[in-house]
């Protein structure tokens, strides 16, 4: 559904010409020739990428489940909420699910929708499904990937929100996430559908 804001169509670029620069295990890169609206060509390197699922498990008591991990392209240690990338056709929903079992032994009855984010939509066609989970139930042990090395860490929402805005959270997934599950909450709404 296009919003007034987006709905622009004279705003477009027109696919000519697509090379695969690139081919691995989690993305794929295009070096694509386009043209403009003014008839002019321009190239656009694109990052192919199937997208994920990231949800905030929330309990009863208002703690949020994170998971401290480090993140090789930034050399450093994060503090996210659980998240993963999408099997080519896979529901959104469904690697949410896996997600919270597999990294902090969750599961919910029921997942509520935050809505998608675009996270670099400049040069990547990645979209990230985000979800809620209140009433966690039978944390089990972890279920991590043979490469997979992360701690669980527990806290008051309003903790990590506050987080957020004090920079030490820097994931865009996990911002965006948790100040939505935060403003719903503060508000009473219902998520989005």
């Amino acid at each position: 559904m296009q919003t007034e804001l987006t709905a622009a169509p004279h705003l477009k670029e027109e696919q000519l010409r697509s090379e695969e620069i690139y081919r691995g295990r989690i993305l794929d890169i295009t070096r694509d020739t386009v043209l403009l609206e003014n008839g002019a060509e321009a190239t656009r390197e694109v990052v192919h990428h199937p997208g994920g699922a990231c949800v905030v498990p929330l309990t009863e008591d208002g703690q949020v489940l994170m998971v401290r991990q480090f993140r090789y392209p930034h050399r450093q240690v994060t503090l996210e909420i659980p998240a993963g990338k999408l099997e080519y056709g896979e529901n959104p929903l469904e690697c949410a699910v896996r997600e919270l079992k597999e990294e902090v032994g969750g599961e919910a009855d029921h997942l509520e929708p935050l809505g998608a984010l675009l996270p670099t939509p400049a040069y990547d066609e990645e979209v990230i499904y985000m979800y809620l989970a209140r009433q966690i139930s039978s944390r089990k042990a972890q279920s991590l990937d043979e490469d997979e090395f992360l701690d669980v860490i527990r806290m008051p929402l309003d903790e990590a929100v506050q987080m957020v805005m004090d920079d030490r959270i820097r994931d865009a997934k996990t911002q965006i996430a948790l100040l939505k599950t935060a403003f719903l909450l503060e508000h009473g709404q219902n998520t989005a559908t």
